[in-house]
């Protein structure tokens, strides 16, 4: 059958409308337009610049290009200096067992840089020292300090010899025929477990023949206390400028605090444990920082549990130290395995720039294109926002809200994480009467006000966060 032309016409109209009718139905039922209004520019935060930094981890598991990457991060420290990163914390910087593969967690040559060849290669994974020297010369024309991460509860890559504690041979010998061509700082059997001293330490998970016994007088001595002990060297001919302690549950945490009253260095230690009293015993014996892992696991808790009320209730290092607590998302080891999904991290990183700690930024999480421009603005709202106590105003299951409360004339923050499909809008009361406010994240970008009483209709997008103070 055959219509007449006037009847398609009709039909196209019809649909036109019909598509146009749904699409604003779907628009009014599933969301609100967050930025209806005139454009908020905000205020130059730069008044606010409180001399803080971030500690970016300049590494990955298993780094490419090997041996260049001393040189790939000389080349940023640049930008992330601009960006307000001011420390990095490297990877063991000295030859391990693995050679040109290792990623330095398995130390036989604490002061082979890339100069001696042993285990099959002269450089390091990560190059030569000359490279690495360059590496901390530029960080330090930048203001960057250098953290060396210091592995001494275990060695690898020593020679065998029979060890009569153990009845056998074990590859406990290390002299300059034995992966220490240095010939500093040589070690045998009565260096590890057991010994005539001591049958074994808290842990020995990894290595276990050739955990070390610090309470060895020659253990002390190469690690601290000689005028040319691995501390010492590092600090005063190297050039490092403090310490990321590797995996401190395998020896007592005195020895890092007598490591610490010896040459002295910003210092944090790898206390792998979600439980929070245990973290802050060991930051209590060590003096030292320590990484919050507790803080680590409340947001995974959080964010697989779709339940951030735990971001309120959840015990965390920063909550109770704030200034010993070093915040982060990701690292070398739990990024092989994510703790924090990708599409959970940047919650996870506006959670912790936005929060007291010293917060901790991934390589590989700033080397992302998806995260790297979001990432600077939060840094740079920790620079300057992020400061004064915190109380949270509001948490469910799927919201969560927090107020900084500002320093002298800093006026703090208020954040605002939602992980609905929809952008949302939650009424807070706040210490600003009579003020409007800028979402200083970027998310909506029309401000809002609030009232006589400081309350304000808060707004957030969809499955995002946005920041929002004084305009």
């Amino acid at each position: 059958m055959t219509f007449p032309k006037r009847y398609y016409i009709k039909l196209l109209l019809i649909s036109i409308l019909a598509n146009a009718t749904i699409f604003s139905c779907s628009k009014k039922d599933n969301t609100e337009d967050m930025d209806i209004g005139p454009i908020s520019k905000g205020k130059d935060l730069s008044i606010y610049l409180n001399g803080r930094g971030v500690l970016m981890q300049a590494f990955y598991w298993d780094v490419e290009p090997r041996f260049e990457w001393w040189d790939n991060i000389a080349d940023k420290t640049d930008a992330w200096a601009a960006a307000g990163v001011d420390r990095i914390w490297l990877p063991p910087a000295s030859k391990g067992h693995s050679g040109g593969y290792s990623m330095g967690y398995d130390p036989s040559d604490y002061y082979d840089f890339g100069e001696y060849f042993q285990h099959g290669t002269t450089k390091t994974r990560f190059g030569s020292r000359t490279e690495l020297e360059n590496l901390i010369a530029k960080a330090h024309s930048n203001s960057i300090e250098v953290i060396a991460d210091i592995v001494m509860g275990h060695n690898s890559g020593g020679g065998l010899q029979y060890n009569p504690y153990r009845d056998k041979d074990t590859y406990t010998l290390f002299n300059q025929t034995n992966g220490n061509a240095s010939g500093i700082f040589n070690r045998n059997y009565e260096d590890y477990h057991p010994n005539s001293l001591h049958s074994m330490d808290e842990s020995a998970l990894f290595f276990e023949e050739q955990d070390l016994c610090h309470q060895q007088p020659n253990v002390q001595n190469g690690f601290w206390k000689n005028e040319n002990s691995v501390a010492k060297y590092y600090k005063n001919t190297v050039g490092f400028d403090g310490w990321r302690f590797d995996y401190v549950k395998s020896f007592n945490a005195e020895f890092v605090k007598a490591w610490i009253d010896e040459v002295g260095g910003w210092s944090v230690g790898e206390y792998y444990d979600g439980n929070a009293d245990l973290v802050r015993q060991w930051m209590t014996g060590s003096g030292s920082n320590a990484f919050d892992f507790p803080c680590l696991f409340q947001l995974k808790d959080a964010f697989q549990q779709n339940n951030l009320g735990i971001l309120e209730t959840g015990d965390m290092l920063w909550k109770t130290n704030p200034d010993k607590a070093v915040t982060f998302v990701a690292n070398h080891d739990t990024d092989r395995e994510p703790v924090i999904k990708e599409s959970d991290k940047l919650y996870a990183y506006a959670y912790i720039l936005t929060h007291p700690g010293y917060p901790t930024i991934f390589y590989s999480d700033y080397e992302n294109i998806e995260f790297k421009e979001k990432l600077n603005t939060l840094i740079y709202i920790n620079r300057t926002l992020a400061v004064g106590a915190l109380s949270v105003l509001f948490s469910n299951n799927d919201e969560y809200i927090a107020l900084r409360e500002g320093e002298g004339a800093n006026p703090g923050l208020m954040i605002y994480i939602n992980r609905k499909a929809s952008q949302n809008t939650r009424t807070v009361t706040t210490p600003w009467i009579g003020k409007t406010l800028h979402d200083y994240s970027g998310s909506i970008t029309t401000g809002i006000s609030t009232n006589n009483s400081g309350a304000v209709a808060l707004k957030a997008p969809a499955r995002g966060y946005a920041i929002w103070s004084l305009n």
